[in-house]
Formats: structure tokens, C-alpha cells, sequence
């Protein structure tokens, strides 16, 4: 489990606007219904964010998360993985969220994304590049709809996103790493046994050889889930993951 009920993001730098966020449902083309967040700030930037959670689902830390986004500007939306199995109920630590990530299917997901999408491109909204942020799981599958060109993705940030998980026949990160088509801005651990250095090293390789740009930052001794407003003893790796972030999304949205 990536992060538990009490976690909560770090604190963006610089100044917070205000922001709204409400609890919604998407529906996808094969009539999924999901639950999303969306959180709207008071004085918009010019891009949006689509957030993709850890393997619980769409838990308070990404609504949260969301709304941390919308503080700097950027209208953000997180996605749950799991109305096909599980309906529209909470993501709480009470959740069994295990078999139903068993269940995800990389092409039901892509529906979902493609739902999250056209809720984010508005009228108001359709010519703002959409940046994907995405966490353990989510960092994973991050990358990996980063292989579909028609997204139209402004780039994609994936925190620790793991390397050997295979959703449903897709193939895992190290599998596609080649079949990505946007900037990414990798965040990892360096304390994280799960996802070993070497393998980082490998993506970042793939990515070079194919001439994706990237940038992978590994945050020395920082563990998995560094990136939580308790985790005062890495402080420094969030601020900064923060500020790469805003710098990313600058360079690749001309705002």
C-alpha cells in the first residue's frame, strides 16, 4: 500500500489561491460509471492535470492532492480505478482494494482515461495540455498510457512508478518503455527496494534511445511514498519534487 489514510501531500511552494473541489462520476464509453474528484481554482494557469492513484483507488490523499494542484493554478482531476468491480464505494482503509486491482484491464482503464479527458477538455478548457501525475500504480500506468498518441498529453510524471507489473496482457513498463511519446519527469527513491536503481536506469536508457525527453531524479535514501507531508525527515526531496513539477509543466505549456 502506497499511502494510508493519513497521509497527505506536502505543501506546494510559493503562494495558494483558492480552489473548489467536489466529488463527481464519469461514465466511459462501455458505461462504466467511476468516481472522480475535480478540484477548479479561483485564477487558472494554462494547463490541467489528470491524476492517477496508488493501488487503493481514489483515496482522500488524492483529493487532497488535487486540491494542492488547484492552490498553484491547475484545474486537476484524480480517477478511481475500480467502478467495474467495485461500484461507487469509499476507498478507505476498509477497502479490500487487492482483487480488484487483480481485475484492472489496461484497456478498460484507457476508457476511463479517455472519459477523465473529455471531462477535462471543456469548451473552456480544450486547447490546455493536460499533464498526468501518477503514483505507485498510478506511476506505472502513467507511463504506460503514455504510450497512446492520442491522448494528446502535455507530459507525464510518474512517482515511483513500479516496472514489473503486467495489466492485463499490456506488458509492463520496461516492455512499452520505447512505445512512450511524451516528456517524463520520473521521480523515484532511493531507498526503494522495490524498484531498484538498475531498473530506473534501464527506463531512462529506453527512453534516451528513442529520443523521448526525460528527466529521472532519484531523491538519495528517500524511501517509497517520500512524497507525504509526515515524512518530515525528506522534506527537501518534496519541496523539490514540487518545484521540478511546476518547472516541467512551465516548459511544456508555455504558461
Amino acid at each position: 500500500m502506497c499511502y494510508d489514510d493519513n497521509a497527505r501531500p506536502p505543501v506546494p511552494n510559493g503562494d495558494s489561491g483558492a480552489a473548489n473541489g467536489e466529488d463527481i462520476v464519469l461514465t466511459a464509453a462501455d458505461g462504466n460509471k467511476f468516481s472522480a474528484f475535480i478540484a477548479t481554482p479561483e485564477n487558472p494557469a494554462n494547463a490541467q492535470i489528470l491524476i492517477y492513484p496508488d493501488v487503493r483507488g481514489l483515496h482522500q490523499f488524492y483529493k487532497d492532492l488535487a486540491l494542492r494542484f488547484a492552490g498553484i493554478g491547475f484545474r486537476a482531476l484524480a480517477i478511481d480505478y475500480f467502478g467495474r468491480t467495485a461500484g461507487l464505494t469509499s476507498r478507505d482503509e476498509s477497502f479490500e482494494f487487492m482483487p480488484h486491482v487483480q481485475q484492472i484491464k489496461f484497456a478498460s482503464f484507457l476508457e476511463d482515461v479517455t472519459a477523465g479527458l473529455s471531462y477535462l477538455r471543456d469548451d473552456a478548457n480544450i486547447h490546455k495540455p493536460v499533464f498526468v501525475v501518477g503514483f505507485c500504480m498510478g506511476g506505472s500506468l502513467t507511463l504506460l498510457s503514455g504510450t497512446n498518441k492520442e491522448f494528446g498529453f502535455g507530459g507525464l510524471v510518474p512517482f515511483y512508478a513500479g516496472m514489473t507489473r503486467d495489466f492485463g496482457g499490456a506488458g509492463t513498463v520496461l516492455d512499452n518503455a520505447e512505445k512512450i511519446s511524451y516528456p517524463v519527469l520520473g521521480l523515484f527513491g532511493g531507498n526503494d527496494p522495490g524498484i531498484p536503481e538498475t531498473a530506473v536506469r534501464t527506463l531512462e536508457e529506453k527512453l534516451d534511445a528513442t529520443g523521448v525527453e526525460n528527466k529521472i531524479i532519484i531523491y538519495p535514501d528517500a524511501p517509497h511514498s517520500f512524497f507525504d507531508r509526515r515524512a518530515t525527515d525528506f522534506a527537501d526531496a518534496s519541496a523539490d519534487a514540487w518545484i521540478q513539477i511546476q518547472d516541467f509543466i512551465a516548459t511544456h505549456s508555455n504558461s
